[in-house]
């Protein structure tokens, strides 16, 4: 089945938007489905320029103007233009263009431009139009887009409620098993792939797509470290970040392991969690988690063959990433809440604290069917010492059913998360 037929919770959020009279950037990692999304939803006759295509990013680095050219040569209608620019990053100059172009008329045309890296954009100060356009974001696929069957019976509302924009997608993507979703991950491409296809897609996401585009778009000097570090980074994916410890594994330099954490970041393939601080607790640690974005990537890039029978070897540690990288996806399409967890040098901690409308809601991941209050020590404690704004706390387990494990303490299955 085309992964360009099935439903996006994005789509109908960014379709609306992109009606509006500003420019529009849609960022994401690669092969989280930008460009198939967008070509959904661009009108007929759309003018599309495609920065891939080696042929068509030489012509325009060497012609700054030529996008300028382009647009002007196109005929004036009633409704916008609109002109799609695809990895708009690898000609940084494209944005100057584009900035001319909208303010000379900002009626005549409507641009899209997408891309799967803000490192060169930083590097070489591009202009990101401010004042003049909107950033949006795609990300791997959530829960619901790739839903598991619902029991009739009433539900408590999840932990962060991401309803369909406009009712219930009429194509989700396939829905999987949990074993599968710890093993594969989430990227609209894989999910799609036939079983036996997955676990090659994703080696070779991690050995030519991401050395793609990080070739392209850094100059590391020394590829053979960063692979290394690319290792331990995916192998540490979910722990507090420790550059001396991966320096001191890797030979590589504190300040290297430090900016090669930060490329991961700009590519979109990796993000930081920080910690809570705000406890009166006493020995706080304030390191933050440093996450890659998909676990199917993460198996693949710390060299561990993506399979089913890696989950089972040691499940937890990926049930507790996968809440995780869940919850902060929600958290990043809705952009009015943040997620921190907390740990103590006592080993006291919560695994994922959401900060959103003036709440703070607790979340503990288990890997477990049968959830005991014990299971929630690190939930109750938080809650006595947050009564203000703390009310209620959740385990996020495998049970069948919802269980109420204390008043405030809910321990809910993970398909209802």
């Amino acid at each position: 089945m085309p992964s360009e037929v099935l439903d996006r919770w994005y789509a109908p959020v960014l379709e609306k938007k992109i009606r509006s009279p500003f420019v529009h950037i849609l960022f994401g990692a690669r092969q989280s489905g930008k460009s198939t999304l967008l070509r959904s939803l661009l009108p007929a006759g759309a003018t599309i320029v495609d920065l891939a295509d080696p042929a068509e990013r030489a012509r325009h680095a060497a012609r700054p103007a030529e996008l300028i050219a382009l647009c002007r040569a196109l005929p004036r209608t009633r409704a916008p233009q609109v002109v799609f620019v695809d990895e708009a990053q690898a000609v940084p100059s494209i944005f100057d263009a584009v900035q001319s172009l909208y303010d000379s008329d900002k009626s005549r045309w409507r641009f899209v431009l997408c891309g799967s890296s803000a490192r060169k954009l930083r590097r070489t100060e591009a202009n990101l139009l401010p004042g003049r356009s909107f950033l949006h974001r795609l990300l791997p696929l959530m829960l619901c887009e790739q839903p598991v069957e619902r029991s009739q019976v009433p539900e408590p509302p999840a932990v962060v409620d991401m309803p369909w924009p406009e009712g219930k997608p009429d194509k989700p993507f396939p829905s999987w098993r949990l074993e599968d979703r710890l093993a594969y991950g989430s990227l609209p491409g894989v999910v799609t792939a036939r079983q036996g296809d997955r676990a090659d897609i994703l080696r070779a996401y991690a050995a030519l797509h991401l050395e793609e585009e990080i070739r392209r778009e850094t100059l590391i000097r020394n590829w053979g470290d960063f692979l290394q570090f690319l290792r331990f980074a995916a192998l540490s994916s979910g722990s507090m970040l420790n550059y001396a410890s991966i320096s001191q594994e890797t030979g590589i330099s504190q300040p290297t392991v430090k900016n090669y954490f930060q490329l991961l970041e700009d590519m979109f393939v990796g993000f930081r969690i920080p910690a809570f601080t705000r406890s009166p607790r006493k020995g706080i640690i304030a390191t933050p988690r440093f996450y890659l974005f998909d676990l199917g990537v993460r198996n693949a890039a710390a060299g561990i063959p993506p399979s089913t029978a890696i989950v089972r070897a040691n499940p937890g540690p990926l049930f507790e990433q996968w809440i995780g990288i869940e919850l902060w996806k929600r958290l990043q399409y809705l952009g009015d809440g943040t997620l921190s967890y907390l740990r103590t040098k006592s080993g006291s901690e919560v695994d994922f604290i959401i900060e959103r409308n003036q709440e703070l809601i607790p979340v503990e991941a288990k890997w477990t069917e049968n959830p005991a209050l014990r299971d929630a020590r690190g939930v109750l404690t938080f809650l006595e010492e947050q009564p203000e704004r703390a009310r209620r706390g959740y385990v996020v387990c495998r049970c069948p059913r919802p269980l109420q494990l204390h008043e405030k303490v809910l321990a809910l299955p993970w398909q209802l998360l």
